[in-house]
């Protein structure tokens, strides 16, 4: 039986990809050249209001001056553009505009507009089971990746809904979709933080089973999250699925190995997932595809080796690729036993409660 239902496929993100039988030295240089005009596309504006600055500058001081002035440019101009190199928010095209509704694959939805911390105004999806089955059953929070919208992963929401039972809540980051404000690493730890004090204040779901769930970049917010003391005791599970262990590390993989001579203030996003899983105590569960070719899986190995959680699970998919993985045969099952698991270890736990209470009722009769 295909447990996967028949959804319409999502729309991929186009990704230029250098073929593997490239001398090193020329990939290396074609990775430079394709940075570059990146950066030309994306800030050609400070690039030409720097290069009339340093015009005028090199007439009237000279040229050692100048020169300092248009090295301390660039080098802002570098910092500044990283976000444009990380975040892709108009990518499929007209992704800031249009946002596909749950309604139209036939899912019950609520839209949801909440405020981060700092007042941003965040378009959301509410995805919730039938009345009374939505009491009860378990809240799934979805945190996307760097492209796109909510609307994009709904197909794969489909999935979660019918064949888990959960409610889906879909969170839109700040400067994606319809959601105010610009990308920013301390923007969406703040969005999600956001989201998850918002499941907590609704009385239809049952805010003790709520799982935090980020796939690629959405990994990276979700273990910033389940890392926090104040949040952690929030969350019933932690699922993270192909994402990275730092933005430098990817840097290096993907744009060359020399980055990492460049001191840790230089990268303006970080996104240290691999010292923040190192804190985390909460069951987790890592979901590698091994056939990524965007984050390496043996990244998703460092994080799930550090995880402090003594109930931790790793399920890897040998046809799963980096936004796919989900379609792979036995990826709806694995989440099916991570519920099963849960419930079980919460009936443990209430056992050895009740069993450590009983002692206490019988010192209380025999004293009155």
């Amino acid at each position: 039986m295909n447990e996967t239902p028949l959804i319409r496929k999502e729309e991929p993100i186009p990704e230029c990809k250098i073929p593997m039988n490239v001398p090193v030295p020329v990939k290396y240089s074609l990775r430079i050249l394709a940075l570059v005009f990146i950066l030309l596309q994306k800030s050609w504006m400070s690039l030409t209001a720097t290069a009339v600055i340093y015009t005028v500058v090199y007439i009237v001081f000279g040229g050692f001056i100048s020169f300092l002035l248009l090295f301390c440019c660039i080098l802002l101009i570098l910092y500044y553009a990283q976000d444009g190199l990380l975040y892709y928010p108009h990518v499929p095209k007209n992704s800031r505009a249009v946002v596909l509704e749950p309604t139209m694959l036939g899912l019950p939805s609520e839209t949801v507009y909440i405020r981060s911390a700092d007042g941003t105004l965040l378009h959301c999806f509410l995805i919730r089971q039938p009345e009374p089955a939505c009491t009860k059953a378990p809240t799934i929070l979805f945190l996307h990746g760097n492209a796109g919208n909510i609307g994009n992963r709904l197909p794969n929401v489909v999935g979660l809904y019918k064949l888990l039972g959960a409610n889906i809540f879909m969170l839109e980051y700040r400067g994606f979709g319809l959601s105010e404000g610009k990308p920013s690493e301390g923007g969406f730890y703040a969005d999600a933080r956001a989201a998850l004090n918002y499941l907590h204040s609704r009385n239809d779901i049952n805010s003790k089973e709520i799982i935090l769930f980020g796939r690629s970049l959405g990994g990276a917010v979700a273990i910033d999250v389940a890392s926090c003391p104040n949040y952690s005791s929030k969350i019933w599970a932690l699922v993270v699925e192909n994402t990275f262990t730092s933005v430098p590390d990817m840097a290096k993989i993907l744009i060359g190995s020399y980055l990492g001579f460049l001191p840790m203030w230089c990268h303006k996003n970080k996104f240290l997932s691999f010292n923040k899983v190192r804190r985390i105590t909460l069951p987790s569960l890592f979901l590698s595809g091994l056939s990524d070719d965007l984050v390496p899986p043996s990244m998703m190995e460092c994080l799930y080796e550090c995880c402090a959680s003594s109930l931790k699970q790793k399920f890897v998919f040998p046809n799963g690729t980096h936004n796919e993985t989900w379609r792979c045969q036995g990826y709806f099952h694995v989440w099916m036993g991570l519920l099963v698991e849960l419930r079980k270890r919460d009936a443990n736990l209430a056992d050895q409660t009740t069993t450590r209470a009983q002692p206490l009722i019988h010192s209380v009769i025999e004293t009155v």
